[in-house]
């Protein structure tokens, strides 16, 4: 259904809420912790005739993955093919499960979405994340691109120098990557005197971090990356739990929705849906998905979205940067921030070689926040970095200045898979 994107809008609707009827209908028939949750509600499926009756089905949060794990499964234990976990960045990771259907699905998913970014089977990969530990992405990128027939190198995470000889050796055109490591793939070819801008890479699609402000253009940490090696760069958002991707087009105007692969709400506190343009959780419901399908899955993450269409033709809806998880917000003096506002902030600076933020609470349990900063920097430059700061989001933290190896030894453990920017200590 490659077409279906490119549809009136009312076509496209018509046929998504067909998918999200069977969806539910398997989801019925099959989970048991769905027909627990149907009995105990009342919830009628057969009664659900539009996408707001969906609402009528309550929302299902982490925590239930957590305790009741096994019940998701929806199919006989000896079909299960592949096991997962979650990142675990808000706690303990979360077990996943796909069979040999859930497989084809995530690499549907991913050959669409690397398509959307202009990704061809003409066009060599470098895989930057790791196919292991439990990790879903990596797999799915692989998947997703055998299935479209491109070129694949599988690098793996770290190790610069195994990065940039795959780089001259294979001559791919296109890195899968999470943003700081570009930088630190910029750091060792300028200490080793590599001409990048005569690289062989055209574009990378980037995970994990945030690319693009609200406006859609490049944020500091992509502007830091571009000004100093000229190649397109794509954003693109999943979850483990979603088996789904959202990736931008070429315009770079948000990152689109595959229709009949998700249903998507963007809710506001009491669960009712926020206009385009207006911040809220971004809750899912997989469509498709077999061993452990979700309905109305509160992501946790926030973020915008419009539904205006997009100049590449396709007429779905498109999800704006994420700027935090909703547990994540801060509330300083009355102004309430996210993480990403926080980021953006210190990235902007343009002085900081690296920082981890934390939060915690005061003696009176407000909200407090305190940035770390190499000590390097001087009683100056952290005087400018608080003018900056303050004009920035309006605040003032507090600084506390620690080695740079440190912070560096947090912010990149070895057994994550992106970088740890913010410790959230109030809990």
């Amino acid at each position: 259904m490659k077409d279906l994107y490119f549809r009136d809008k009312k076509e496209i609707e018509e046929e998504q809420f067909a998918l999200l009827r069977k969806q539910l209908l398997y989801i019925a028939e099959h989970s048991p912790f769905y027909q627990l949750i149907f009995r105990e509600r009342g919830v009628d499926i057969s009664k659900i005739e539009s996408f707001d009756d969906l609402r009528t089905i309550p929302i299902t949060t982490k925590e239930d993955l957590q305790r009741f794990n096994e019940d998701f499964i929806a199919v006989p234990k000896a079909e299960i093919i592949d096991l997962v976990t979650t990142s675990g960045t808000l706690g303990s990771p979360v077990s996943f499960a796909l069979n040999d259907a859930d497989l084809d699905r995530l690499a549907e998913n991913e050959q669409r979405s690397f398509e959307i970014a202009g990704v061809t089977s003409k066009d060599i990969v470098q895989i930057t994340t790791t196919l292991d530990r439990r990790f879903m992405a990596g797999m799915a990128y692989f998947i997703g691109l055998r299935k479209m027939g491109a070129g694949i190198i599988r690098t793996g995470s770290g190790l610069p120098k195994l990065q940039w000889e795959s780089i001259q050796r294979f001559q791919p055109t296109v890195l899968v990557a999470v943003p700081s490591f570009l930088l630190k793939l910029i750091d060792y070819a300028v200490k080793n005197k590599i001409d990048i801008q005569n690289s062989p890479v055209k574009k990378a699609i980037c995970i994990g971090e945030p690319l693009r402000s609200g406006d859609g253009g490049l944020n500091a940490l992509g502007k830091k990356i571009t000004e100093k090696w000229e190649i397109e760069l794509f954003s693109t958002y999943a979850s483990t739990e979603m088996a789904t991707a959202f990736t931008e087009c070429e315009f770079h105007k948000g990152n689109h929705v595959l229709s009949d692969l998700i249903y998507t709400e963007i809710v506001d506190e009491q669960g009712r849906e926020v206009a385009p343009g207006e911040t809220g959780e971004l809750v899912v419901t997989p469509l498709g998905v077999q061993t452990m399908p979700l309905v109305r899955f509160a992501t946790g993450d926030m973020l915008t979205f419009t539904n205006s269409a997009c100049e590449c033709g396709r007429n779905t809806k498109k999800l704006g940067p994420v700027i935090g998880r909703k547990q994540q917000k801060l509330k300083l003096k009355g102004t309430s921030i996210y993480p990403q506002h926080i980021i953006e902030a210190l990235n902007s600076y343009g002085k900081l070689e690296s920082f981890l933020i934390e939060a915690s609470h005061d003696e009176l349990s407000n909200d407090k926040l305190k940035i770390l900063i190499p000590d390097t920097l001087q009683s100056a430059e952290i005087e400018s970095l608080k003018e900056h700061f303050k004009s920035e989001l309006h605040v003032t933290p507090d600084f506390e200045k620690i080695p740079l190896e440190e912070i560096n030894s947090i912010r990149f453990p070895k057994t994550s898979r992106k970088p740890q920017v913010f410790k959230d200590l109030r809990n």
